[in-house]
């Protein structure tokens, strides 16, 4: 009895996904539980598994865009990896001209149907190419970057040593690579947020020195006791969620004709990864002490930068921070995460003069940016806020006696 392998249901808003890569080939035996494809959605990457073990028969291509519900794939279900016993008298060895047909075969079986696809585009020939998927698998991304090998040039020597270069400086070629739905879904949010809220971003500078000083005190004694270091997220998360005791528009949203102000903080911390930016959130994250949030922002970014984040752990944020600073960034005006109101923007930490007691001195210093919705938060609010986050930042113990 066959079975069909369909696309899931990965969450309540998403109608259609892309089929990102296929992990396995058409006609391997597969075990149940082995990953057979990546399924690329709006929000998240999901690995799909075998139901059972089997026989695999792929239906649909990489790059394929397909509804919830489409059959992709369909298993055999039985025992695998058995060989066919040779017969008397077959043992005669193949020729030459066979064994270069079976080896080529061997070599175009190994690349996948949307390799396949580019490479025939490029006019390359897919044995020519190397694969570095499982088993020596051509990938897509094999095929994109693979480029045609060059004509055997005459051995004589040049007339021109000058006109036998290739003009490396005016080369005009295009690499054209198809927008993962990720990507399109973050391009089409953040346009999205730039249309429709009356943005604005207001500044200040924190003096890093006392959290440094702190850091650097306790630092050893906190990964004994919690098993993983301080950070400097978790303690701006814990700014960010008493500041808004006193400031709570911003953590506020629209919904229609109506204001909701939550009465808890779900802290949405961006985390680069190699398909995009991606928002975790951290539930509840004003009842956890600075430990708890340390281990959720790892647990989150280790699942983001690895494929695995689900759909919920990146729903319903109601407040977001993002760290420019750890690409090197001085200054931002970072975009609202809609439905949002708000989103703080962290910036690196440079050596500047600062005026302490009247005295001029060396501190490290790091810019802090509010983004904010206009409609939502008025100015004594946003700046308010941010102000009460310095504040805090610059005299961590009254974050231990909220004050």
């Amino acid at each position: 009895m066959t079975i069909e392998i369909k696309v899931p249901v990965i969450g309540e808003s998403i109608t259609e996904v892309t089929l990102a890569a296929w992990h396995k080939q058409d006609g391997d035996f597969v075990e149940e539980g082995d990953i057979l494809c990546d399924i690329e959605s709006d929000k998240a990457t999901i690995e799909l598994p075998a139901e059972e073990s089997g026989t695999l028969k792929i239906l649909a291509e990489e790059g394929s865009d397909l509804p919830i519900g489409a059959v992709i794939a369909s298993l055999t279900p039985g025992a695998g990896g058995a060989t066919a016993k040779p017969t008397e008298g077959s043992t005669k060895a193949p020729t030459p001209e066979a064994t270069k047909q079976v080896e080529s075969s061997k070599t175009v079986q190994h690349a996948s149907p949307a390799a396949n696809k580019i490479l025939s585009e490029k006019g390359i020939d897919a044995a020519s190419v190397s694969g570095s998927g499982k088993d020596g698998r051509v990938t897509k991304e094999d095929a994109l970057n693979a480029s045609k090998k060059p004509e055997p040039t005459s051995t004589k020597p040049a007339v021109s040593s000058v006109s036998s270069k290739p003009n490396i400086a005016n080369s005009r070629e295009i690499n054209r690579e198809k927008m993962s739905r990720l990507r399109k879904t973050i391009a089409k949010r953040l346009t999205e947020a730039k249309n429709t809220t009356a943005m604005l971003t207001t500044f200040n500078e924190v003096d890093m020195k006392p959290l440094m000083d702190l850091r650097k005190k306790y630092q050893d004694q906190f990964v004994k006791t919690h098993g993983i270091k301080l950070g400097f997220m978790s303690l701006f998360t814990k700014a960010c969620t008493l500041a808004m005791k006193k400031h709570p528009l911003v953590n506020a949203q629209i919904e229609g004709d109506d204001l909701l102000i939550p009465q808890y903080v779900d802290m949405g911390i961006a985390v680069s990864s190699d398909k995009g930016l991606v928002v975790p959130v951290v539930r509840n994250s004003e009842s956890m002490n600075l430990a708890q949030i340390e281990l959720e922002i790892a647990r989150l970014a280790t699942k983001a930068r690895d494929g695995k984040i689900t759909v919920d752990e990146m729903s319903g944020g109601t407040f977001t921070i993002t760290n420019g600073g750890v690409f090197g960034s001085m200054l931002s005006t970072p975009i609202l995460n809609t439905p949002q109101s708000a989103i703080l923007g962290m910036h690196n930490i440079v050596e500047r003069a600062w005026v302490v007691d009247g005295k001029i001195e060396v501190r490290p210093i790091m810019y802090i940016a509010l983004s904010y919705d206009h409609r939502v938060i008025d100015g004594k609010d946003s700046v308010g806020f941010l102000k009460t986050v310095k504040e805090l930042l610059e005299d961590p113990s009254r974050m231990i006696l909220d004050i």
